[in-house]
């Protein structure tokens, strides 16, 4: 038994993969049946969704039908909200909340990693997320667990010139290219 998020789709935990489901079963707690090759939602009985099973992490199946945005979205999150949010904090966490949205077929499909790098600005401060987002848009890579990789690695405290290895200091034990002709 799950919850239908927000953005249409539930979870199979053992795959870590999501589903969609229709639009109007949004909040409302559906039972998962699988197979290997099959994933069927269910709401009170009523067979609502299937789906060839699939196990990519991370990933999300979606029937277009099932999607809000084809019909009026009924949820309170919608793309112009989280980029509302991200110039909240900047215009730079603004910017990589729209690359992350355009980098989906279908926006609902990124609500849950906007969310999340959203949340981030409370667990390690604005600051730190600005620089995330500035590192992972150099990166050129827009997904939440990205900056979260890059928050736990610190590499947001890190300013790019401090990483470029320093040029071969002079010495007389150095042969250089010359010698190996």
């Amino acid at each position: 038994m799950v919850t239908v998020m927000k953005n249409g789709h539930v979870g199979l935990s053992v795959d870590k993969h999501y589903y969609s489901v229709p639009f109007r079963f949004i909040g409302k707690k559906v039972k998962i049946l699988y197979t290997s090759t099959q994933v069927e939602i269910f709401f009170r009985y009523e067979r609502i969704a299937v789906h060839a099973r699939n196990q990519r992490k991370y990933q999300y199946t979606t029937i277009n039908e099932h999607l809000a945005s084809a019909h009026r979205y009924l949820s309170d999150w919608t793309a112009d909200k989280f980029i509302e949010q991200g110039k909240v904090i900047h215009a730079d966490v603004a910017a990589y909340i729209c690359k992350v949205i355009d980098g989906k077929s279908h926006p609902e499909q990124a609500y849950k990693s906007c969310s999340g790098i959203l949340s981030l600005a409370r667990k390690v401060g604005t600051q730190r997320l600005i620089n995330a987002c500035r590192r992972a848009n150099q990166y050129g890579i827009y997904n939440y667990p990205i900056i979260v990789q890059i928050l736990d690695k610190k590499l947001d405290v890190f300013s790019p010139e401090s990483e470029h290895i320093n040029a071969m200091p002079d010495h007389d034990n150095i042969r250089g290219g010359d010698y190996y002709q």
